[in-house]
């Protein structure tokens, strides 16, 4: 596994960021489900999300013009990423 440590690092320095990768570690999910599962504000959710989506760590499952009912999962990245700080006991 060749999980790049810039984004083990990006993920475990925001607490939301962390809950997002937790939340969809479980399977794909809404921004509402994500902020509902985990108990954080739904803004929260949704910066944490764009930014994951930024470095290619979560992907948008729908098209990008649906506003409601976005679904998000990991990508093959995200999950090398989120397995690496489990596996590290980083959380």
């Amino acid at each position: 596994m060749s999980t790049d440590w810039d984004d083990v690092s990006f993920v475990i320095s925001s607490r939301y960021r962390v809950a997002v990768l937790k939340r969809l570690a479980d399977g794909p999910s809404t921004p509402s489900q994500i902020a509902s599962d985990e108990d954080v504000g739904i803004a929260h959710v949704s910066r944490a999300l764009q930014r994951l989506r930024e470095r290619s760590l979560v992907d948008l499952l729908v098209s990008d013009d649906r506003k409601k009912g976005r679904v998000y999962g990991l990508t093959e990245q995200g999950r090398d990423v989120w397995d690496k700080i489990e596996a590290e006991n980083m959380v």
